[in-house]
């Protein structure tokens, strides 16, 4: 038995497949490895309101204890405050150095009360928000923010850094948040590290990488955090458990806040509504939060162009449509180049449904039986003709699909033997 098969029909059917895949599997990796980049991307940046985060008793990656240690080395009395009002207590009695490794968890209206510290007092936030740059009443303002903290020199934008400290330490991985300020403030490594002078000076870290114990034994990152922190002023240290809530005494009350009952008229103390707590809430890393606004933005324009270009395919879809081809194929050829793709996709179905179709267009005309015909007259004509058992010639015309390629194989061999039998092929002659 032989199968009438088109090449330029398998051809034209082939191709669009080839070019989906060409197209799509390349574009699914790519998409692939730019998700799991930023996802693992965020999942591995510090998150500032877990404990622990660059407090100097944490031991992990993202604490401070590395930092801490070496600055008892270099003999600077750190003293760790959990509360708010220690530190205001604790360093509103001498100039010292207040270091805030997370100002986001500080009630706004509370940080102004560090700038009413003693003249002399160093105040160092590490990569603080605008929020916090605007209670602070600084002429500074965020500017370009990177993807990753780069290590660069003090002179990176190609001016002279003036803070010795970091001319010290050189080469630094603190460029990930810059910042941009009047002549009058300090810069170095390229807006990374400003000073704001004044009688309680602000100094401005963009990058937490110099202070973490995963980092600070990088380049000079432990030289640059020693230098910032160390000194001859005592080290305060705000190592916050959680958010501080709001306060319920004016904001610009310069003196440690110590909460006081009133007393009304009858000796009990009034009833006075709390005013609201505008404090932070903790952040609890959403997927939205998680990443950039520019990476939803380029998420969406990729999704955007992916739908231009499946309507543009789309257009293409259909039946396959003939074309002569450019070269002459020979029909053998043809055949066994379709059966390898019907075995590589293990197509068994189509593959017996088209030998079966083929068997009954050559055994059809030979019985004079139209089209039409049911299928058990037609079963039972052939059954009589070729001297067969009627409902094995109706499981070989009309059975289920082969399971395996041996059952396949058989039913090849069979229904080639029937058509032989009842309509031989014109060069084989009538063997009836």
């Amino acid at each position: 038995m032989t199968a009438t098969v088109t090449p330029a029909e398998t051809a034209t059917a082939a191709t669009p497949r080839r070019r989906r895949h060409r197209l799509l599997v390349p574009l699914g990796l790519a998409v692939l490895l730019i998700v799991t980049t930023l996802v693992l991307h965020a999942v591995d940046r510090p998150d500032t309101d877990e404990p622990g985060f660059l407090s100097p008793v944490a031991t992990d990656d993202d604490g401070g204890s590395r930092l801490a240690e070496a600055l008892r080395a270099q003999g600077v009395p750190v003293r760790r405050e959990t509360a708010f009002d220690g530190v205001l207590q604790t360093a509103g009695i001498a100039p010292s150095t207040v270091f805030v490794p997370a100002p986001g968890l500080v009630h706004p209206d509370l940080l102004d009360r560090l700038t009413a510290l003693p003249p002399g007092t160093r105040l160092v936030f590490v990569e603080p928000s605008p929020r916090v740059l605007a209670e602070l009443d600084t002429p500074v303002e965020p500017a370009a923010r990177r993807w990753a903290a780069r290590a660069v020199p003090p002179d990176a934008d190609g001016t002279p850094c003036p803070l010795p400290e970091a001319v010290r330490a050189g080469t630094a991985a603190i460029d990930l948040q810059r910042y941009a300020g009047p002549a009058e403030v300090d810069h170095c490594y390229g807006g990374a590290l400003l000073r704001v002078p004044g009688r309680v000076e602000v100094v401005l870290a963009g990058a937490s990488d110099p202070f973490r114990n995963d980092r600070i034994g990088e380049w000079g990152n432990e030289a640059l955090a020693t230098g910032m922190l160390g000194g001859n002023r005592p080290l305060v240290w705000l190592d916050l458990p959680e958010p501080v809530p709001a306060p319920t005494r004016p904001s610009w009350s310069p003196e440690p806040f110590t909460e006081e009952p009133a007393q009304g008229g009858d000796g009990e103390r009034s009833e006075r509504p709390d005013p609201p707590d505008r404090a932070d809430p903790p952040w609890e890393n959403p997927l939205w939060g998680a990443f950039p606004q520019w990476f939803w933005a380029l998420l969406a324009q990729l999704a955007l162009a992916g739908l231009l270009v499946v309507l543009w395919r789309a257009r293409r879809l259909g039946p396959p449509v003939s074309e002569p081809l450019p070269v002459t194929v020979r029909a053998a050829e043809t055949v066994r180049g379709r059966a390898r793709l019907y075995r590589r996709a293990g197509a068994r179905d189509t593959v017996a449904e088209t030998l079966r179709a083929a068997a009954l267009d050559r055994l059809l005309p030979r019985l004079n039986l139209p089209p039409d015909t049911p299928d058990d007259e037609v079963a039972a004509r052939i059954a009589e003709r070729a001297g067969a058992d009627p409902e094995r010639v109706t499981e070989l015309l009309y059975g289920p699909a082969p399971e395996k390629d041996r059952e396949l194989l058989e039913l090849a061999r069979e229904l080639d033997a029937l058509t032989r039998t009842l309509a031989p092929h014109p060069s084989e002659g009538d063997t009836r």
